[in-house]
């Protein structure tokens, strides 16, 4: 029988239509309205602020920071030293804000509506150097980030307000970075969102009706076509996904089944540390700096047991612009097959 992705791979200029099974999502994929995958690089622009005038390069006592690193050794004692390498800060414009009472106030408003407190956490990641992305970073320093984002989650998800931890980070103006110096953000929710509450379902009823989890049969489909690879080591795969929401998308996952990012091993984490600066390197060289999004998908931390589930990270580099149709009809157009792309960066 004949491959499937072999005749994926043709580069055929005609529309798809892709199913992704664990969104239950279908996205079109329009190679015949795209450019060849070079064309995607962007020029650099630079950031109009200064260090000097920079808050993130400028962080002190005042700053109350929940965690500092230096040189990748945790500062306990809340202090700033002089040599610090990241720092973990409560965000002074949070969205969601600490409860102030026993329990979180739920309302009706009219016949339908219903109104709850934004109740949580919200925390910025801040790396020291102004100018270097992560794509800049040596890749012990990525382990220093990667240690943050576990350090954080552990010892928010015993709240009791906390039902899901978002770790994302957002990288140019376009992406919705609000400053330029680089930074990762935590927020907690009350709840958990649409999508993901869809993810969960869909992925319980894969495992229920074949006994296996569909991250990780697609994890091992992925390896064996290999024609999406991006890059892979012992613990990890990075993919462009076979329904992929924006061109170049790549997702990192755990090739070992595993539901809860705050379970990685040390060794895993540093294992997890290359291959995100791979990945982000090959975009950054590939795209020429793009402006992205990446974020952490896991299990819920409400106590539920989540074992069909699968983690990963989801990095959505900006090369287009979303229109009328992809928001109203919820039906992402990319205009390079992920075959494609994947095969572009796997050469940077």
């Amino acid at each position: 029988m004949e491959n499937p992705d072999d005749l994926l791979n043709n580069r055929c200029h005609a529309s798809q239509l892709r199913y992704d099974e664990v969104s239950r999502d279908w996205v079109v994929i329009s190679p015949g309205r795209g450019k060849r995958p070079e064309a995607f690089r962007r020029e650099r622009v630079h950031s109009p602020i200064l260090p000097k005038d920079c808050f993130f390069c400028n962080l002190d006592g005042s700053s109350r920071p929940v965690l500092v690193m230096s040189k990748g050794e945790k500062i306990s004692d809340g202090t700033m030293p002089a040599d610090w390498s990241l720092a973990v800060i409560p965000n002074k414009y949070p969205a969601f804000c600490p409860p102030a009472g026993s329990h979180l106030h739920k309302v009706h408003v009219g016949p339908v509506y219903h109104l709850m407190d934004a109740v949580g956490f919200c925390e910025v990641v801040i790396t020291r150097d102004h100018d270097k992305s992560i794509a800049l970073l040596e890749t012990v320093a990525v382990k220093e980030i990667i240690n943050a984002y576990h350090s954080r989650y552990i010892a928010l998800k015993g709240s009791r307000c906390v039902k899901y931890i978002s770790v994302f980070h957002n990288h140019g103006v376009e992406a919705g970075a609000s400053q330029p110096h680089p930074h990762s953000q935590i927020i907690t929710t009350p709840l958990i969102d649409v999508d993901l509450l869809g993810a969960l379902e869909n992925s319980k009823k894969y495992y229920r009706r074949n006994k296996k989890c569909l991250g990780c049969v697609m994890g091992e489909w992925e390896m064996e076509a290999g024609v999406r690879m991006v890059y892979q080591n012992d613990d990890f795969i990075a993919v462009c996904p076979f329904a992929p929401k924006v061109a170049f998308e790549v997702v990192i996952t755990p090739k070992k089944h595993s539901p809860y990012f705050e379970q990685i091993a040390e060794g895993e984490k540093d294992n997890l540390a290359e291959i995100l600066s791979v990945v982000m390197k090959k975009l950054y060289k590939g795209l020429g700096d793009p402006p992205y999004n990446f974020y952490l998908r896991t299990a819920p931390s409400d106590g539920k047991d989540y074992g069909h589930y699968h983690w990963h990270f989801t990095i959505l580099p900006k090369t287009a612009t979303m229109a009328g149709f992809e928001m109203g009809a919820q039906m992402e157009i990319s205009t390079i097959v992920p075959e494609a792309a994947a095969e572009y960066l796997r050469q940077q």
